[in-house]
């Protein structure tokens, strides 16, 4: 058990529907990283952008991209997550990937589709939620679009790390700051919200704004908006666990089912 964590987020740029050139710029920025990191971050759709291409970029669980991020991880000796266009049992998914350092992957679904740009008319939406045990921590990654939905994300598995990865728009930025810092809060876990920055081949610009919250709500990251960036941070467990024996919120939520 690790009671720090090291943590690498990568706010990058992503080159419109090119896994190829998307995997080699982040080959570059993985490189770049120190070996003590344990587990590193990318955005949503990190080989892609946020498309509704799927049967154009699509890959399989066998794919490149996917023996890419698992030899990455192998390679790096940490673990890597970061969400990519997958096409299983002829449907699509919007799908994280979280690779350990072995190559072992666990996977998860997005489940709040994205309406506004048609997502659920292109991908299947998941129906199970991840918690991942890795280094004696419990983390719950999540993509997107699932950020605005509080119930999904409560905590009633008594997680350690809220992830989320990210193609969020300029224009709702600030949906993104509130929501991130307030799910820190509300979950009384450290919360970490990757963002690419740049502009899509629909013209949508991305300023970034990735960000890591303590579980007071505290920011512990300083990006630069609509800048190429990669961020260090340490995680305490011991240090949370601490907070939540003397402000015990999470003893006093409430307690439900979500059924559909």
């Amino acid at each position: 058990m690790a009671s720090e964590l090291k943590v690498a987020i990568i706010q990058s740029d992503l080159v419109w529907e090119n896994p190829t050139e998307n995997r080699v710029q982040f080959e570059r920025k993985i490189a770049t990283i120190p070996l003590d990191v344990a587990l590193i971050v990318l955005p949503e759709m990190f080989t892609t952008g946020f498309t509704m291409n799927a049967s154009k970029v699509a890959e399989k669980m066998d794919g490149t991209s996917v023996a890419w991020i698992q030899e990455m991880a192998v390679n790096k000796k940490a673990a890597i997550v970061g969400s990519l266009v997958i096409s299983d049992r002829d449907q699509f998914y919007n799908r994280l990937l979280f690779v350990h350092p072995s190559g072992k992957i666990e996977f998860y679904d997005k489940r709040h589709s994205f309406t506004l740009a048609k997502e659920h008319e292109v991908y299947s939406a998941g129906t199970n939620k991840l918690i991942v045990t890795y280094k004696g921590w419990r983390i719950c990654p999540l993509i997107c679009y699932d950020l605005r939905f509080p119930a999904w994300s409560r905590n009633t598995e008594q997680y350690d790390l809220l992830l989320y990865v990210a193609n969020w728009p300029t224009p709702r930025i600030q949906a993104w700051n509130a929501l991130l810092q307030a799910r820190a809060i509300e979950n009384m876990t450290y919360t970490i919200g990757v963002n690419r920055v740049g502009k899509d081949a629909n013209g949508h610009q991305y300023v970034g704004k990735s960000a890591a919250y303590d579980c007071l709500g505290n920011c512990l990251t300083n990006f630069e908006d609509n800048n190429n960036e990669v961020a260090i941070l340490t995680v305490s467990k011991s240090h949370q666990d601490t907070v939540r024996l003397k402000l015990p919120f999470l003893k006093d939520q409430d307690i439900f089912e979500i059924t559909k």
